[in-house]
């Protein structure tokens, strides 16, 4: 599979919105509603650009990125974090290392275009 970017969050209008820049850009794109459908995407073979948003029902981003620790599914990716938050995490001890970037909500079109580019170079070197 070639890299690509994999938006992972429950709001459907974030989803439609990032599929239409990166369809704009001609990057390939992989959405996923929850972090369960993150962990399958990976599992199939995904690799590239995570753009993960932290706070989701059942399994918020934290959680995913633990269980993508655990199940040896990190490696050929990067994870830059979707946050409304202005604060640091509680629940983020132990997986700053994981974490490339993060993104503030609302991010501009030109931000996320030229992050996913510039991330995207990284993972395919």
């Amino acid at each position: 599979m070639e890299n690509g970017v994999m938006i992972v969050d429950d709001n459907e209008h974030i989803r439609q919105s990032v599929q239409m820049i990166c369809e704009f850009e001609e990057l390939n794109l992989v959405c996923a509603a929850s972090g369960e459908e993150c962990l399958e995407h990976l599992q199939a073979g995904f690799r590239g650009v995570i753009l993960m948003d932290i706070m989701m029902p059942e399994m918020d981003g934290w959680q995913t990125i633990r269980e993508i620790v655990e199940r040896g599914l990190y490696s050929g990716n990067l994870i830059l974090m979707l946050t409304g938050m202005g604060q640091p995490d509680s629940r983020m001890d132990g997986l700053q290392e994981y974490v490339t970037d993060y993104l503030t909500k609302p991010f501009g079109p030109d931000q996320l275009v030229d992050a996913l580019k510039y991330y995207l170079k990284l993972v395919q070197a």
